[in-house]
């Protein structure tokens, strides 16, 4: 289901400036996955929460842990999927790649960051709630009530923003919804750039081991 939205010039700055933190926090932990070659999310938020949450505090706790799981979401593609190039099962022993997450980047959002009313939809900023009015249709008012609702992302388009809300599909397992979502052909995201460059001492690295003791 998508659904766009109707933002003003002021609401689209607030969306491009929630856009920018999450890149700078994916970025942030980017290196971690490249050092550690963990990308599962529960790992990473093992790993990485605290210090992350330490330096931008401005992000906020369920939004950090969303850009956790953008992160993990998006190491899975690239390093999973069979038609992807950088699949970690044909060359387990080549150095994972270095991303780096661009501010087009889709924003992912839960139960705790956005939520969804009669009417009204409101929304997690950096600077408070956003609120935009939503017109649903009663077909649309029931999948809400009756599905269990899986992702809501907000995605930049070139006529402005829009979320999208995916629901678990009844008839399949949690594991296969997910993984039926990734990009069938394996192409890389336009919003996640690739560099092979040999991997280099980071200050993260250091970081990913202190947050792990």
């Amino acid at each position: 289901m998508h659904i766009p939205l109707d933002a003003q010039p002021e609401q689209l700055e607030r969306l491009a400036a929630l856009q920018r933190a999450v890149a700078e926090v994916c970025n942030a932990l980017a290196p971690i996955v490249r050092e550690t070659r963990c990308w599962n999310r529960v790992g990473l938020h093992h790993l990485a929460y605290r210090s992350l949450r330490e330096r931008f505090p401005q992000v906020g706790s369920q939004m950090v842990c969303n850009a956790i799981y953008s992160v993990s979401r998006t190491c899975r593609l690239l390093f999973q999927h069979p038609q992807s190039p950088f699949n970690v099962a044909r060359h387990p022993d080549k150095p994972l790649p270095l991303l780096q997450f661009q501010p087009s980047l889709p924003v992912y959002f839960d139960r705790h960051t956005l939520s969804v009313k009669v009417g009204q939809l409101s929304m997690y900023t950096l600077d408070g709630r956003m609120k935009f009015q939503l017109n649903l249709t009663d077909a649309d008012v029931q999948r809400f009530k009756e599905n269990k609702l899986r992702e809501i992302v907000l995605i930049q388009t070139p006529d402005g923003y829009r979320l999208s809300f995916t629901f678990a599909d009844p008839q399949a397992g949690e594991d296969e919804g997910a993984d039926a979502s990734l990009d069938a052909s394996g192409d890389l995201p336009e919003y996640v750039l690739v560099s092979e460059d040999s991997p280099s001492p980071h200050p993260t690295a250091e970081t990913a081991q202190s947050a792990s003791m």
